[in-house]
């Protein structure tokens, strides 16, 4: 092996890992045992401009930590908001196997996570979706819900920058979606909603939601932002990646909770829904808040790692 690991870099994991395989790698570690709720919190360190972000985990074959960067101010300066690297090492020796692209590997796992979570919860023949925001995670959750729902023929495009949405309605076009510039009230037509946004506030009335909607919202991870509103995990099922994350992290969670609409007693669990625990009608919406945890970077992260490995 060399002395320097190798780096798998944005092309590399777009060719190494599909978002199916991404969804793949996602449940496999769930389905092998891991315990969310025993992760290590986050660790943020506020600094100049914003905040600096460690991420360590661990299984039995991989340890891995992400060093991550949210700096708000750098879309004014056209830098991605969220920056980081990831290093790979092996899970008994420690010795470092890779480095990998930061950006790359969170564009990836945060619809991936999404996308494992779409598969259980919304219908089976879900056929619209409405996407707020235009970045890339909410190409991202395109990718996501495509993959797990193939039965997805359109895409509702809601964001602030008019230009935005019609270049990313062509991209939808582009790869064979019928796809459209849409407002918040068209949640009402919607299969599935993917909250991809900045946004503190709600984005949208939930009581325009058909009953058979899922929900995911991606956008935060702090207690004081949300992107859906109070009465939709009132009338819905929601499940969280962890209850430990969920009540630190989750704004709208967290907000719903301290407002007495929300008991902590009715949240679900990723791993519960993976592993087939959760029952699901059709009689009330679904959501699934994410705020991103370190166990999914190292899910994905392997996964990469063995497919390059692989290929060597």
């Amino acid at each position: 092996m060399s002395d320097v690991p190798p780096h798998i870099d944005a092309g590399a994991m777009a060719r190494l890992v599909p978002m199916s395989a991404a969804i793949e790698a996602v449940e496999a570690v769930l389905k092998a045992g891991l315990d969310p709720e025993a992760e290590p919190p986050r660790g943020v360190v506020e600094v100049p401009g914003g905040q600096l972000l460690l991420m360590p985990s661990s299984t039995a074959s991989y340890t891995g930590v992400k060093v991550a960067t949210v700096t708000p101010q750098n879309a004014a300066r056209d830098l991605p908001r969220v920056q980081g690297v990831y290093l790979l090492l092996d899970g008994t020796t420690h010795t470092p196997l890779a480095l990998l692209d930061g950006i790359a590997l969170t564009s990836l796992r945060t619809p991936a996570v999404s996308g494992a979570a779409i598969k259980h919860l919304a219908v089976p023949d879900a056929r619209r979706l409405l996407v707020f925001g235009t970045g890339p995670q909410a190409w991202g959750h395109v990718e996501a819900v495509r993959a797990v729902r193939p039965s997805l023929a359109h895409v509702d495009v809601v964001a602030r920058n008019p230009e935005r949405v019609a270049a990313f309605v062509d991209r939808c076009r582009e790869a064979g979606l019928s796809a459209a510039p849409a407002t918040p009230r068209d949640v009402a037509a919607a299969d599935v909603v993917c909250c991809c946004t900045t946004a503190r506030e709600p984005l949208f009335d939930s009581a325009l939601l058909p009953p058979h909607a899922t929900v995911a919202a991606v956008g935060s991870h702090e207690p004081d932002a949300r992107e859906v509103d109070e009465a939709l995990l009132t009338r819905g099922l929601v499940v969280a990646e962890s209850r430990g994350v969920a009540s630190r992290e989750c704004g709208d969670i967290v907000l719903a909770v301290n407002a007495g609409t929300f008991d902590m007693g009715r949240l679900r669990t990723l791993a519960e829904l993976v592993r087939g625990e959760v029952e699901i009608t059709g009689t009330r919406p679904r959501l699934f808040k994410s705020a991103g945890m370190a166990w999914e970077d190292l899910g994905v992260g392997a996964a990469a790692y063995e497919r390059w490995a692989g290929a060597a």
